[in-house]
């Protein structure tokens, strides 16, 4: 049992922050949070009301904005640790890609200044996969933390290499002017799992999109799955293991799946409620005249038809973790979504 600190968590409204609340405050922490407006309180307590806790006073909130120096030195101040999750993941692509890359990269740095100045022992960053394993040859073996993305490559979208930039931006800082600051890195896949609330992933749009019915059939593109449970419990483990100071660690829980796959566990496991889910194959020229008009279509382009695979060998050697399952992870996605009525047709229902 790790001793109960004060931890803040960037970006405690989204999917991935308001999980890693939730297990910090069973684990007996003190929790602070950021929301960009003080509105976002009730609405990050209502989704940590739905997964079981009503933390009382053990969480406060602190106003504070990535792309701001506003907020962060009253927000740090007096943590142990800092578990950096907030950064930008739009549906679509945005016009400029300075609209991602700035606020993630100077977002990082922002917090790791803070937290410098603040005395922090840790920051844990959330990464991605993104900044692993895009932008180079196809590769029969999995990726693993020595990889980087190479941002010069012709089919690398902005959210791939805003999530790139950023963590080498982090790792360049702790190497230059971190002081006694030491920082352990997060790297998912597609970060599937229960939902507390609307307020989720963009990986989750995958199964909302075939549970709906919403695409006519499965493009040929692949995700590296992995339960949000599963992910910030990674965090907590690199929060605190001596073995994590200076490392990045791949969250992916195993092998691959095609979309294809994914609806099959949907249309498997989930009964009557799956049954707008498709599983025709959809050829790559319907694909790319469907992105034609649909943004989050567009963004999969260079995506269609490469096999990619990551190992999570080094987390579960050196932290212990222990995933669950693909197919868990999916149709937990699924079950939530219709548990809160967030898919088509379905009415919502009381926590």
């Amino acid at each position: 049992m790790t001793n109960p600190a004060t931890v803040l968590v960037t970006g405690g409204s989204g999917f991935l922050g308001s999980r890693a609340i939730l297990q910090l405050l069973a684990a007996g922490h003190t929790v602070r949070t950021t929301v960009r407006s003080a509105r976002r309180e009730d609405d990050v307590r209502a989704m940590l009301k739905q997964g079981g806790a009503e933390p009382g006073a053990s969480l406060s909130f602190h106003v504070a904005d990535l792309e701001s120096d506003a907020g962060w030195p009253d927000a740090v101040a007096g943590c142990s640790y800092v578990l950096h999750v907030a950064s930008p993941f739009p549906e679509g692509i945005p016009k400029r890609e300075e609209e991602l890359i700035v606020p993630a990269r100077e977002g990082a740095l922002r917090v790791l200044r803070a937290a410098r100045a603040a005395g922090v022992k840790r920051v844990v960053l959330t990464s991605s996969f993104a900044a692993i394993g895009y932008g180079r040859k196809p590769q029969k073996e999995p990726f693993d933390e020595t990889s980087w993305t190479d941002v010069t490559g012709s089919d690398v979208r902005p959210y791939v290499k805003s999530k790139t930039l950023a963590e080498r931006a982090a790792w360049d800082f702790i190497a230059k002017e971190g002081g006694n600051l030491e920082l352990s890195v997060v790297n998912p896949v597609g970060v599937f799992g229960p939902v507390l609330g609307p307020d989720y992933s963009t990986s989750i749009l995958v199964v909302q999109r075939l549970m709906d019915g919403a695409i006519p059939g499965c493009p040929r593109i692949y995700f590296g799955v992995v339960d949000v449970r599963d992910v910030a419990d990674l965090h907590l483990r690199a929060m605190t293991d001596p073995a994590a100071k200076g490392e990045r660690f791949l969250a992916v829980a195993g092998d691959f799946m095609s979309m294809r796959d994914i609806a099959r566990v949907l249309k498997g496991r989930m009964g009557a409620s799956a049954k707008r889910v498709p599983t025709l194959q959809l050829p790559d020229w319907v694909v790319r005249l469907a992105s034609l008009r649909d943004p989050a279509v567009k963004q999969i382009i260079p995506e269609l038809g490469k096999m990619k695979n990551a190992t999570n060998e080094k987390a579960k050697r050196l932290l212990g973790w222990a995933p669950r399952t693909n197919e868990e992870a999916i149709v937990a996605t699924a079950e939530s979504m219709v548990r809160l009525g967030l898919l088509k047709g379905s009415s919502k229902k009381a926590a």
